[in-house]
C-alpha cells in the first residue's frame, strides 16, 4: 500500500473545465467525477437543477496524488474557495496497486 492524499472538491457545473484546467496545471492529469442530487450546508439546501441546463448542479471532483501533488493542487484553487465557495476536502489514503513485473 501506497500513502498519498485524497482530494475532493464540490464544485458547480458550469466552473468544472475551470477547476481542471487549474488541476491540469498543477500537473495532475487523474480524477474521477460523480454526480450530485443535493445537499445542505451553512448556504442552505440545494439540489441538481437539470431544468435549467445544470447552472445549479453541483459535480463531486475527485484526485488522488502524493503529498507534493496535492500542494500544489491546493496552491493552485485557494483562490476559488472564496470567488465561488468551493468546498474541497483532504484526507490521507491507502491505496493499494496491482504488482508490476517482477514484483509479485
Amino acid at each position: 500500500m501506497t500513502k498519498r492524499k485524497k482530494l475532493e472538491i464540490l464544485v458547480d457545473a458550469p466552473l468544472l473545465k475551470r477547476v481542471r484546467d487549474l488541476v491540469n496545471s498543477a500537473g495532475v492529469f487523474g480524477y474521477t467525477l460523480y454526480p450530485t442530487f443535493g445537499g445542505e450546508g451553512e448556504g442552505g439546501r440545494w439540489l441538481d437543477d437539470q431544468v435549467t441546463g445544470g447552472a445549479g448542479s453541483k459535480i463531486l471532483f475527485v484526485t488522488i496524488s502524493d503529498k507534493e501533488d496535492n500542494e500544489r493542487l491546493l496552491d493552485v484553487l485557494t483562490p476559488l474557495l472564496e470567488e465561488y465557495g468551493l468546498m474541497i476536502t483532504v484526507s490521507d489514503v491507502d491505496v493499494l496497486f496491482a504488482p508490476t513485473e517482477g514484483e509479485a
